[in-house]
């Protein structure tokens, strides 16, 4: 029986050694990748207003919903130059409605709407944050290892969220929506996945169209 078990771990631990092993390595390429194309891509959206603005009417639609049924709907989104993409367990009259609100909300003042913690910008931030850390680690330490890798990612869980927050309010969304309509939503539903109180969830994809029109025009 310990034979036995034995062959069935040791391919295992091999496995995980191996892996531990490679990370170091792994994670320096890819934070010296992240290091170079992150800040493009923030860049790239924070000279796109329209883009920018429906950014922030994604997120308003998002926390509006949330703001009634709660976080755990899985909700995501994507914007667009033209509107922006809301996937999730929901229907097509609740995010019409809540994208609705949410763009008027956003026209009242109410620019914390335009901030949401699972948005790419953070996670983006978070990465390079961790690949920063991580790079500054190796240049001082001059040591591959899982340590450094560690101490990247704690650095990273403690910066990045806050730092996330920052760039999505200053460089990714804009409020200033006064010139924004929404003209319709287009949607499709994926297949049932799992169920909720017995009946199938049914997961869909809507797209939000906006237009952008000149005031006083």
């Amino acid at each position: 029986m310990l034979t036995l078990l034995m062959l069935i771990l040791w391919p295992l631990i091999i496995f995980v050694f191996i892996n531990l092993l490679i990370l170091p390595f792994s994670f320096t390429i890819r934070s010296v990748f992240s290091i170079f194309t992150i800040p493009g891509e923030i860049i790239k959206i924070a000279f796109n207003k329209r883009l920018r603005q429906n950014h922030a009417l994604e997120h308003a639609t998002i926390n509006v919903i949330e703001e009634h049924y709660g976080k755990g709907l899985g909700l995501s989104g994507l914007a667009k130059e033209n509107g922006f993409f809301i996937k999730g367990p929901v229907e097509p009259q609740l995010v019409e409605k809540a994208a609705a609100i949410g763009l008027e909300r956003l026209k009242m003042g109410e620019h914390h709407l335009a901030i949401h913690d699972n948005c790419g910008t953070s996670m983006a931030m978070a990465n390079f944050v961790s690949s920063a850390a991580f790079l500054i680690l190796l240049f001082k330490t001059g040591a591959f290892n899982i340590f450094n890798v560690f101490i990247a990612l704690i650095i990273a869980n403690l910066f990045g969220p806050l730092l996330g927050r920052v760039v999505q309010h200053v460089l990714t969304t804009s409020t200033d929506v006064s010139n924004v309509s929404i003209v319709g939503i287009d949607y499709n539903f994926v297949q049932p996945q799992g169920l909720l109180f017995f009946r199938p969830v049914v997961t869909g994809m809507y797209f939000v169209r906006t237009r952008m029109y000149r005031m006083g025009g």
